[in-house]
């Protein structure tokens, strides 16, 4: 889908109904607006159901205040004006109440953007601006003043966000992102101490660079790959709306032969991937004119050595990343599920996906088919697409549960002897 050949009225219908569908703001709550070439603003009306929009609710205020539409634009216009008054460059401003970042206004402090490298990458600097009236021109000035020193992102106290981006789709993923960390954090503080990268750390992380791959031209796919591609667009999407990635982040893969198999292209929103997006890598080279995953040669290494390993997923899903950016262990000893599926789960260094690589991959063993990678993501293998999918979810649903115990009691997992009848009774090595 080429967003930008979207008209602005059904750019900002698209995004608002992910906004409002994955709980990021309420029927009343938060606006989106769009600067047009010629200075016509298209923003989101004011007293209209945010569940229920329609592209002739959006309206249209040219440049010497000429409203079109059927409604009044939002009673939140007067900041978006302004910040485009002082930030000519912006094309776009987003404005929403989503739970996780609300919490940080109401306690009036910036969410750490350096818990997973990709958050400061995505997000740039996040400023904080002071306490003003809804819709006054007050608010507005306070707002555009932090824009106008450079910043993207803003927390409002006692209020919510704002973010403005080059177009719409780039300032909604700077809010899913940051909202996302906000989430991290939150869940990471209520099992310990969030740690976070160093500038050394980040560095690395900025630093390093995508698989160098020759190309061959992909004209023929066999049926098989054609119904992994079918089954991994759908599990994709399922990710997404499950809130185990996000539009940026979460690559899946899947063999097809012993030196074939299909990855996630790299820069595509996973909201709306397609069977045609997904990347052939045949004999070590990438099907010609697409990008796959940075993580492609990881997937690679642990397909040459591990035969019984036929699927792989790397995600950053917020409950079972909590145990990621903090140094609590992840226990998978609380309920059946859990162990038979999960088993021992390793937490492994930072920087093990693109530094050691090789090392990495030797850990997938039977009896670990899925790590924690400290700061970065969680890779779990599957003998086919969904089976490392349940076991993705398992990690993430387990993992709440484990957070959601620390406000009623003490985990008691299940003891060793209990350990062995599972493992007798599911065969499990």
């Amino acid at each position: 889908m080429n967003f930008k050949l979207l008209h602005p009225a059904d750019q900002i219908i698209m995004i608002m109904k992910r906004i409002y569908g994955y709980g990021m703001t309420t029927t009343s709550g938060g606006n989106l607006s769009i600067r047009d070439k010629n200075g016509d603003i298209w923003i989101t009306p004011g007293a209209i159901d945010k569940g229920s929009l329609t592209r002739k609710d959006i309206i249209r205020v040219k440049p010497d205040g000429t409203i079109i539409g059927q409604h009044k634009p939002s009673s939140e216009f007067p900041f978006h004006k302004l910040v485009y008054e002082k930030r000519p460059d912006l094309k776009a401003v987003l404005h929403a109440h989503p739970p996780a970042l609300v919490a940080f206004s109401i306690i009036r402090k910036i969410p750490n953007t350096r818990l997973i490298p990709s958050v400061e990458n995505v997000c740039g600097d996040v400023g904080m601006a002071e306490y003003g009236l809804p819709g006054s021109e007050s608010l507005g000035e306070k707002i555009a003043d932090v824009f106008e020193t450079g910043i993207n992102t803003v927390i409002l106290e006692n209020h919510g966000i704002v973010i403005g981006g080059n177009d719409l789709f780039e300032t909604f993923m700077s809010f899913e992102t940051l909202d996302f960390s906000s989430r991290l954090e939150i869940k990471a503080n209520q099992i310990g101490e969030p740690i976070e990268l160093s500038s050394m750390e980040m560095e690395l992380a900025k630093n390093k660079k995508s698989a160098d791959m020759e190309e061959f031209e992909g004209k023929y796919f066999s049926s098989e790959e054609r119904d992994s591609r079918r089954e991994m667009c759908e599990l994709i999407h399922r990710a997404y709306d499950q809130n185990l990635f996000t539009s940026t982040q979460g690559t899946f893969s899947q063999r097809l032969s012993k030196n074939s198999f299909i990855i996630t292209p790299y820069g595509v929103d996973r909201k709306y991937i397609e069977v045609e997006d997904i990347v052939r890598i045949e004999n070590g080279k990438k099907e010609a004119g697409k990008s796959p995953s940075h993580s492609v040669l990881m997937h690679k290494l642990i397909y040459e050595k591990h035969p019984h390993i036929n699927s792989v997923i790397i995600a950053h899903a917020p409950n079972i990343m909590a145990f990621a950016v903090t140094d609590i262990d992840f226990d998978s000893r609380t309920i059946p599920e859990s162990y038979v599926l999960l088993r021992d789960v390793k937490k492994l260094p930072f920087g093990s996906t693109f530094i050691e690589p090789e090392k990495l991959a030797k850990v997938f063993q039977e009896d670990t088919p899925i790590a924690l990678v400290a700061n970065d993501c969680v890779i779990v293998t599957g003998t086919n697409l969904i089976n490392a999918f349940d076991r993705l979810e398992v990690a993430e649903y387990s993992a709440k549960a484990i957070i959601a115990t620390k406000s009623i009691g003490k985990i008691v997992t299940i003891d060793e002897s209990k350990i062995d009848d599972l493992k007798e009774a599911f065969k499990l090595q």
